[in-house]
């Protein structure tokens, strides 16, 4: 028996990308596939794109509770063997299921599927290769490796472990692949499958503090204790962007020293919020060299100015 792929795409306000979202699904060779986009009432161009391709795909467009409700509902909607998740700026590429279906169909036990994917622009030009690793789930823990339109799941998986969770705003996808990677080994298919659009409106670049907090404090839920690069990486960023906001001058040694006191306090936070105070000596290690540093270029500069004088 054939497998029927099932393409839930949420959407809200994008019809500036939305259409090539669906052509990229529709172009789609050699498959049988059904194709559901869930709207969450744009009042954009949206609808205006969506009537155009009524008779090649089902539509919704009402409230609802946010981008992983929408695509529990459409997942819900649907029946095919092989649940395919692609947001409504993304898109897929040439033969990308044709692939799929084949390691799907000659590796019966498989139930995961991700490949490789590419960072694109607006012009869908591409930026960047997403970091795209092999397969291992110790390492996923540390790293989100899986770009999210590059996977492809059974369905039979969402009725044993359940599907996105509704509570989370960014990283609904990273929690389903650790919860599904606990059970079952994922397949690595090292083919360009999709373009994840990256651009400053996306929630991705412009959350970058929001979705890493909640990306801590869903690890913290299911690990009891955060990995180590994830606290870090959100202390920097936070106090990047603190930087930014005031709009300091890190050429200043002064500058420099503050930032190596907030990242300090924020360390002590962040390590007791998420690590229980846990932290590697490595690490230590690293704060102290920054401090060590920060604090040598400000004596040097003042001693500089002192004997100009």
């Amino acid at each position: 028996m054939s497998l029927k792929f099932s393409v839930v795409t949420p959407s809200y306000n994008q019809g500036s990308f939305i259409e090539r979202t669906i052509q990229s699904v529709l172009s789609q060779k050699g498959v049988d596939l059904e194709y559901v986009i869930c709207d969450g009432g744009s009042s954009d161009s949206t609808l205006d794109v969506l009537r155009r391709y009524s008779d090649y795909l089902n539509w919704v467009s009402e409230a609802d509770g946010g981008q992983a409700d929408a695509v529990n509902k459409g997942i819900q909607a649907t029946s095919g063997d092989i649940i395919a998740w692609i947001n409504s700026d993304d898109i897929y590429y040439a033969e990308a299921f044709a692939k799929v279906k084949h390691i799907f169909e000659t590796h019966p036990k498989v139930q995961v599927i991700y490949g490789n994917a590419n960072h694109i622009d607006k012009s869908d030009h591409i930026i960047e290769s997403y970091p795209t690793e092999h397969w291992n789930y110790t390492r996923l823990k540390d790293v989100c490796f899986i770009s999210q339109p590059a996977t492809f799941f059974r369905r039979n998986l969402v009725h044993q472990y359940g599907g996105l969770n509704a509570s989370l705003n960014f990283c609904m996808d990273y929690e389903l692949w650790l919860r599904y990677g606990r059970h079952t080994d994922f397949f690595y298919l090292a083919e360009v499958l999709a373009g994840s659009r990256l651009y400053q409106d996306t929630k991705t670049l412009g959350q970058r503090v929001a979705v890493h907090y909640e990306i801590n404090e869903m690890l913290k839920e299911k690990f009891s204790l955060v990995p180590e690069k994830w606290v870090l990486s959100y202390i920097s960023i936070l106090v990047e962007e603190r930087g930014k906001a005031t709009g300091r001058n890190m050429a200043l040694a002064t500058s420099q020293v503050q930032r190596v006191h907030e990242f300090s306090y924020e360390a002590l936070k962040s390590y007791w919020q998420w690590r229980k105070l846990r932290i590697s000596p490595s690490s230590v290690w690293m704060m102290f060299r920054w401090t060590v540093i920060a604090y040598y270029r400000l004596i040097r500069n003042r001693f500089s100015k002192t004997l100009k004088l």
